[in-house]
């Protein structure tokens, strides 16, 4: 069911409400209450009343008293007071409350906290999509396929964690910057992740948590216009996502890239995609993000699978490759080179990935091997490969692609 303009405003004001009430007062789990019933009232009265002139104000300003209550009830007023004195920001960071503009936007300040890196992966992303993206709880749980009740507690530990911590509400540091931008960018590519191609379940993917991740990434570059990386990402979720309503097939079943009817591929997001990797690649220094979406941005225009420049591809890999160690990369580049020299150089370079215990259980590595024997003619060891990575696959989606690969290549030889 669509959404409702009032609603699709409430969503977008909510992480600034909230932003705002942690900057003034502190007290995460408090504001966040008192946020939520702010919201509350206001699909209420908006749609009989009217939308204020100021709506962010008016869900501040109700979301203040409602959290000056709650703090009321549970401590004394001096003791309320001198907790939120320890939460403001400090002066270079901080006008004085009269002088602050009222529509200073402390969204990205707040993914900053929800992102940091005294917290653990799991709770940044949990923490993220709760307090930022604005999703239920049971929302979150069901998006990562685990009980309510363990998201309840993961949720509550992030909070308890930023409580115990003192972790500051406020820009990070210049010598902190780079780090925490980049966490607050990696939490996005896991949630784009995971929506994309999901590790369990029953379907492939989860639209609505690839929509949010893409929505959160376009605030942060609004918030940060000049950072490439930033932009990059933005870039590669737009590139990957346009292909998404080619990547399932009638039934359900998973399409690979090269049988996909590339005519359903959205193509305003990748025209808005390869526009934005042309924006950010020559402002430097160039990042993993700017070079996945480049690679992403040579697939999408490329008129068909045959007609991929695999040899800039190659080159792409290449590049990343020297920008950090990491395992999907090295097992990308070595399918990269075997469309463009050839499938034995690329099952020699995924031989070089046997040792890497980051691949061990990855169904990723025997099916790139059972694609390349395949290519090759070696029925039996591309089947015994597929099953292989049929088995590692918590996904029922790629189960039943891996697993119909290798009955085929069991039919071919019954009949062969």
């Amino acid at each position: 069911m669509p959404s409702t303009p009032a609603e699709d405003l409430l969503r977008e004001l909510a992480p600034q409400v909230l932003g705002a009430l942690v900057r003034r007062f502190g007290h995460f789990d408090t504001a966040e209450d008192a946020v939520q019933e702010s919201l509350i009232a206001a699909a209420d009265s908006w749609p009989r009343d009217g939308v204020p002139d100021s709506p962010r104000a008016w869900l501040i300003t109700v979301a203040s008293r409602r959290l000056t209550d709650l703090l009321r009830r549970d401590q004394a007023r001096a003791r309320r007071e001198e907790t939120a004195a320890r939460w403001m920001l400090p002066e270079q960071w901080l006008a004085p409350a009269a002088d602050r503009r009222q529509d200073a936007d402390d969204t990205l300040i707040l993914l900053f906290l929800c992102c940091h890196p005294a917290l653990t992966p799991a709770s940044q992303i949990a923490l993220t999509l709760r307090a930022v993206g604005g999703l239920s709880t049971a929302e979150v749980a069901r998006a990562f396929l685990v009980p309510e009740a363990t998201m309840t507690r993961r949720i509550s530990r992030g909070k308890q964690r930023i409580r115990d911590s003192g972790l500051r509400f406020a820009p990070p540091t210049a010598a902190e910057r780079a780090d925490r931008v980049a966490a607050v960018l990696h939490v996005l590519y896991l949630v784009f992740t995971e929506g994309y191609a999901r590790t369990a379940g029953p379907g492939l993917l989860r639209a609505d948590l690839t929509a949010e991740a893409i929505r959160l990434t376009r605030l942060v570059r609004r918030l940060l216009p000049d950072d490439p990386e930033v932009t990059g990402l933005l870039a590669l979720m737009l590139l990957t996502d346009a292909r998404a309503p080619a990547r399932i097939g009638p039934h359900g079943e998973l399409v690979p890239m090269a049988e996909q009817d590339r005519a359903r591929w959205r193509a305003d997001q990748i025209a808005e995609g390869v526009a934005l990797v042309g924006e950010a690649l020559p402002r430097g220094p160039v990042g993993p993000y700017q070079l996945q979406a480049a690679i992403a941005a040579v697939h999408d225009e490329a008129p068909s699978a045959a007609a991929t420049d695999w040899a800039q591809i190659t080159a792409l890999y290449e590049v990343l490759l020297g920008l950090s160690d990491n395992p999907v990369v090295a097992l990308n580049h070595a399918v990269a080179v075997a469309m463009s020299r050839g499938a034995r150089a690329g099952l020699a370079l995924l031989a070089d990935l046997d040792g890497d215990t980051r691949l061990a259980d990855d169904p990723r590595l025997p099916a790139a091997r059972a694609h390349l024997w395949e290519l090759i003619g070696e029925r039996a060891a591309a089947r015994e490969a597929y099953r292989m990575a049929a088995a590692r696959s918590t996904n029922l989606a790629q189960q039943r692609y891996l697993n119909a690969r290798a009955d085929a290549l069991a039919d071919d030889a019954a009949t062969g």
